[in-house]
Formats: structure tokens, sequence, C-alpha cells
């Protein structure tokens, strides 16, 4: 029998919203092996990341190899979904996070939120707990984590004359070391933002966290890490700073780091029996 490789596989499609909001994400899903117990993995990608991405694909294929089933989208706006990137926000984002975690996984998950997507985790972590569902999360393991983004490391980071451009025109074009283009960022954007920040009061993900974060990340400085790690005093957090990494953190030793922060994630498991020592 063959077997499409990862990259090509044909994504297939969750709806979600209704009326003008209504919207089709685009989702690639990896059942688990018969008889695997292992937590399932779910990717949360970074801000204009798509779920074919280095570090998406690498836990594809590690799911594969432990048997564990995963699950990657595409927000709407991203990569293969539908919708405007411009319009979209982050509520919408959460909601179709959420909405994906609740209509395509079964059984006890592990978030994996990079950069902006480690900001949703937490979001959902907060909403499965206050809905009753804190059991299916097996823990976060967040990458370099944009919490609160779109005010401490884009409105704040912006100087006058670009905030003033973003309240008189509306919206301001951002410059990314990672793009040849600038993307838009709008006011209603930031705006919205405000409205899903967590700094400011204790953090709490209801599971163990692994946070990793690159010292020379120029995008998520590494002490926007340590407060993170301030604010989730009560929960079991462990922080990984690795000098020499980048935002990106997809070589080859900062993969194998994220596969082993998955991989010990296993052991807090508190639904799994435990030898006696």
């Amino acid at each position: 029998m063959q077997f499409e490789p990862p990259a090509a596989a044909k994504p297939e499609f969750l709806d979600i919203g209704a009326g003008s909001h209504a919207r089709r994400i685009a989702f690639l899903r990896r059942v688990a092996a018969a008889g695997c117990d292992c937590a399932g993995l779910v990717w949360l990608g970074g801000f204009r990341s798509n779920m074919r991405g280095e570090k998406a694909s690498y836990l594809e294929r590690a799911a594969a190899a432990a048997g564990r089933a995963c699950l990657r989208f595409d927000y709407s706006g991203h990569g293969e979904s539908e919708g405007a990137f411009e319009r979209s926000t982050i509520g919408m984002w959460l909601e179709e996070s959420l909405e994906a975690f609740r209509a395509l996984t079964e059984g006890p998950q592990i978030l994996v939120g990079s950069s902006m997507g480690g900001w949703l985790a937490l979001l959902v972590a907060r909403t499965l707990a206050e809905s009753g569902e804190g059991a299916r999360l097996a823990g976060l393991v967040l990458i370099a984590p944009a919490v609160d983004m779109t005010e401490k490391l884009i409105f704040e980071q912006m100087t006058r004359k670009a905030r003033a451009e973003l309240e008189r025109k509306g919206v301001w074009l951002r410059a990314s070391p990672y793009e040849a283009e600038p993307h838009p960022i709008r006011r209603e954007f930031i705006e919205e933002g405000r409205s899903h920040l967590l700094f400011g009061a204790t953090i709490r993900s209801h599971c163990p966290v692994h946070i990793l974060q690159g010292m020379r990340d120029e995008a998520v400085p590494w002490r926007h890490a340590l407060a993170l790690v301030e604010h989730l005093h009560g929960d079991p957090v462990t922080l990984t700073l690795i000098k020499d990494g980048d935002h990106r953190l997809s070589r080859p030793e900062d993969l194998a780091r994220i596969g082993a922060a998955v991989e010990g994630m296993d052991d807090h498991r508190l639904d799994k029996p435990r030898a006696l020592v």
C-alpha cells in the first residue's frame, strides 16, 4: 500500500460560525494507533504561520512514530483556510481553536502552541476549565509564547508615528523580519485583542506547562517568558531557555527539545497508573 507523504496530505474542512461570520478552516488529522494510551497533540500555530510548517510537520511525524493522535489546522486567513487575514481577530482564532479541539479530538490532549499559538493555548485552557472540560488537557508545551501579543509586543512597541497612522487610517503596515512584505495591523485587531489579555492577574493553565524560549528571540524577548512563569505560579511550570535559540526554534536540536517536552508530559498524566517506588 502506498501512503501520501505528510506534506502532500489533503486537508479536510470544518465549518465554524454562522451568517456573515461563517468560515471554513482547513485541518490535517491523524488518529491514534490502536491500543495507544498516549495523549494526543493539538498544534496551535503562530501569527501568519500555517499547519505545514517545520515544527508542525515534525510533531506530526513524532506523533506517527509514537502512535499518538495529532491535529493541525490553519486559522482563518492563514494557510489553506478561508477568510481574510486582515479581517480576523484573536477572538475569531480562539473560537476556531476551541471548536477544532472539541469537534476533532477525543480524550486527553497536549496543546503545543507556538508564539501567538502559546497565547491561544492558555486562552483555550482557561475556557476549558471554566466550562468543566479541564480534564481534557494533559499539558501545554509553549514555544516562545507571545502572550498578550497585540498589546505587549505590538501596540506598546509602536512608535508615536505608527500609533498616529493606526489611529488616522485604521491600519498600520508592520514590517516583519520573516516576510518580504509588511502585513496590515488594523485598529480593530488591537482593540479586540484587549478583551483577551492575561497579564495583570494570575494565569491558570490547570495542567503542567513546559515553556521553550530562545534567548536570541527578537520577536518575543526571553524576559517575556519569565514574566509568564511568574504569572503561572499556581501550576507546575518548566522553563527551558535556549541561549543561542531564535524565534523560530526550528533547528534539529530545537525540534528534539520540543519533542522531549511533549514526551515529558506523559509523566504528569493523572489518569495513568504509576509504578510504586
